[in-house]
C-alpha cells in the first residue's frame, strides 16, 4: 500500500502560560507579571525557531501568546481570564487564515490561578476547544509542575526539564518542538498523524526542588534513567516530574510518565521509573548543609573559605516567595561581627522597596541616608527593616527590578530594588559594582545555587527560614493533597504498587 504523506511543513501555533506560584505566599500576580509575548516576538524569543533552523525549514510556527512570569502569589483570577481569553482570540485568528496541524503548549506545570484548581489543564481544555480534536498538542514544563490527570489526556506529547538547576531549559522546549514536527512529517498509511500511547504513574511524593537536585544522589541516578528509557526504540519521550511542593491543590505530586507507539513497552517503562523513585525516596537530601540563619552566619563567619554563600531559602522569589521577607536582614544587621567593625564584608541580596528607591535617587550616590524597606507584601513574618547608610550605587533598567540600589552600611551592602528580583548570575553584582567573589559572605534569596554562583561560591549553606517557600512542609499546613503522602506521612499501611495508567487520546472527549 502506498504511504501518503503529511504536507512537509505542517502549521504549528504556539500558545502558554507559565508561573511557579505559591499557595502560601500572600503576593499576587497580575497580568503584566507575565511580560506577554505575541505573534512575532514569540518567535523571536526562542533561537531554535529562527528563520534557517531546522525547526523553521521542517514547519510554519504562528505564534499566538505566551506568557512567563516570575515565580510569586496566585494569580488573579481576572488577570488569567484576560490573558487566557487573549490566546484563544488569537488562535480563532491564526486558524480563520490558515489551518493549523499542531500546537506547542509551552507551560510551567505549577500555576494556582484564585477559584480555579489545575489551571494549565484548564487553559488547554479551552485552547482544545478552539483548536479541534485532530491538532496535536505538544508541552514543555518544568519537572517541578504537576501532570494531572486532565493535563495528561489533553495533550499528546509531553515532556519536561531533566536538569535541577534548569540548565536544559531550552534543550527541553526544542525537544517539544522537534517531537511534534516529527510526528506531524513522519509518513502515514492513513495520510493523518499518528497518535502515541501515554503512561501514567502517580507517585505519592512531594519534595521541594532543594532535596532533589540533580547534582546529586538519588535525584542523580534516577535521572540518568530518562535517556536510558528513551533510547528503546518504541519510546518517543519519558519524563519525572517531582511536583510543586508549596501549593496546596490535589494535583501537587510526583508523577512519572512515558510516552511512545508500543502500549506495554510504554507501561513497563513508566513502572520501572516510578517503583525506582519510589524506592530511594528516604535517600533525598538537602543539597547543602542546612541550619537556622543564626548557625549558617556563625559558620560563614567562622570559616577561612571566600566567597561563603548562604541561601535565604524560605523567601526565595524563583519559588514563589514574595522576596520582601525581612526576618534575616534585621538578623543580619544585628549581628556583632558588622556592629564592631571587624572588616568582615557582606552582600545581601535583597529587598523590594520602592519608597526606598526613590529616596536614595533623591540623595544620590555618596549621600548618607535612612531608608524603610520590605514586608509591604509578605507582612506574616516580619515587618519593614529601616536602615542607614551611604547610597553605594544606582541601577536603572532591570527587566524585574527596573530600578536597582545598593546600601552600604559598614561593611554590610545591602541591595534594595523597585520590584524583586532574583540575584543567580555575577554580572547581577558586578552591574551594581560590587564584587562577589572578593566578598567574605554573600546571602542571597535563593533555594539551591544556580550554577554561576555555585561555581563562584568556595562553601555554602542553606539557611531553613521563614517565608511562602517554607522548607519545613509540614508547618506550611498543606490540607488539599492527597493522604497518605511521603515525607508528610513516614509510614504507610502498606507499599504502593506503582500502576501505570492508560491516558486515552485527546482526540477523545477530555
Amino acid at each position: 500500500m502506498t504511504l501518503k504523506k503529511i504536507p512537509p511543513r505542517p502549521v504549528i501555533a504556539v500558545a502558554g502560560l507559565a508561573c511557579e506560584t505559591s499557595s502560601f505566599s500572600p503576593a499576587r500576580t497580575v497580568s503584566w507579571d507575565f511580560h506577554p509575548r505575541r505573534g512575532a516576538e514569540i518567535i523571536d524569543k526562542y533561537k531554535f525557531l529562527h528563520e534557517g533552523s531546522p525547526l523553521a525549514k521542517a514547519a510554519c510556527w504562528k505564534g499566538a501568546l505566551i506568557g512567563h512570569a516570575l515565580p510569586g502569589g496566585i494569580v488573579v483570577r481576572g488577570d488569567f481570564e484576560q490573558l487566557a481569553s487573549e490566546i484563544i482570540a488569537r488562535l480563532q485568528q491564526i486558524i480563520a487564515a490558515t489551518p493549523i496541524d499542531g500546537l506547542w503548549f509551552d507551560i510551567h506545570g505549577a500555576m494556582c490561578v484564585e477559584g480555579l484548581d489545575d489551571a494549565e489543564a484548564e487553559l488547554l481544555h479551552r485552547v482544545r476547544t478552539v483548536v479541534g480534536p485532530d491538532v496535536l498538542i505538544s508541552a514543555s514544563m518544568d519537572l517541578h509542575g504537576n501532570v494531572s490527570r486532565r493535563l495528561a489526556h489533553g495533550t499528546d506529547l509531553i515532556t519536561c526539564f531533566r536538569m535541577a538547576p534548569h540548565e536544559d531549559a531550552m534543550e527541553t522546549k526544542e525537544r517539544a518542538c522537534q517531537n511534534l514536527v516529527d510526528i506531524l512529517t513522519a509518513p502515514t498509511r492513513t495520510g493523518k498523524p499518528r497518535r502515541p500511547f501515554k503512561a501514567r504513574v502517580s507517585v505519592p511524593i512531594l519534595l521541594p526542588g532543594e532535596q532533589t537536585s540533580t547534582r546529586m544522589e538519588p535525584a542523580k541516578s534516577l535521572y540518568e534513567l530518562v535517556p536510558v528509557v528513551e533510547s528503546i526504540p518504541e519510546i518517543l519521550d519519558a519524563g519525572i516530574w517531582v511536583g510543586y511542593a508549596w501549593a496546596d491543590e490535589p494535583r501537587n505530586h510526583a508523577v512519572v510518565m512515558v510516552t511512545g507507539w508500543n502500549m506495554s513497552t510504554a507501561m513497563e517503562q513508566a513502572k520501572l521509573l516510578a517503583a525506582y523513585f519510589w524506592k530511594c525516596r528516604e535517600e533525598f537530601q538537602f543539597v547543602a548543609p542546612t541550619g537556622s540563619l543564626a548557625k549558617c552566619l556563625d559558620t560563614a563567619f567562622a570559616s577561612i573559605k571566600r566567597p561563603f554563600f548562604i541561601s535565604d531559602s524560605g523567601d526565595n522569589p524563583t519559588a514563589g516567595g514574595a522576596g520582601d521577607v525581612t526576618s534575616s536582614l534585621m538578623e543580619l544587621l544585628a549581628r556583632s561581627e558588622l556592629q564592631n567593625n571587624t572588616g568582615v564584608s557582606v552582600i545581601y541580596a535583597s529587598i523590594p522597596g520602592p519608597k526606598a528607591i526613590d529616596a536614595m535617587i533623591k540623595a544620590g550616590i555618596g549621600a548618607m541616608v535612612t531608608i524603610t524597606a520590605g514586608a509591604q507584601v509578605d507582612h506574616l513574618h516580619s515587618g519593614p527593616v529601616t536602615m542607614t547608610g551611604i547610597v553605594f550605587s544606582i541601577k536603572y533598567g532591570d527587566a524585574n527590578a527596573e530600578v536597582e540600589a545598593v546600601l552600604q552600611v559598614g561593611t554590610l551592602f545591602v541591595i534594595v530594588t523597585k520590584l524583586r528580583k532574583p540575584y543567580h548570575h555575577e554580572s547581577d553584582f558586578v552591574d551594581l559594582k560590587l564584587d562577589p567573589r572578593q566578598t567574605d559572605v554573600v546571602i542571597v534569596k535563593i533555594g539551591y545555587l544556580e550554577p554561576e554562583l555555585f561555581d563562584m561560591a568556595a562553601d555554602w549553606m542553606m539557611a531553613l527560614t521563614p517565608g511562602g517557600v517554607d522548607q519545613d512542609l509540614p508547618r506550611l499546613g498543606h490540607r488539599r493533597i492527597h493522604r497518605p503522602m511521603w515525607p508528610f506521612d513516614k509510614s504507610f499501611s502498606e507499599m504502593p504498587e506503582p500502576t501505570p495508567e492508560l491516558i486515552p487520546p485527546s482526540n477523545e472527549c477530555m
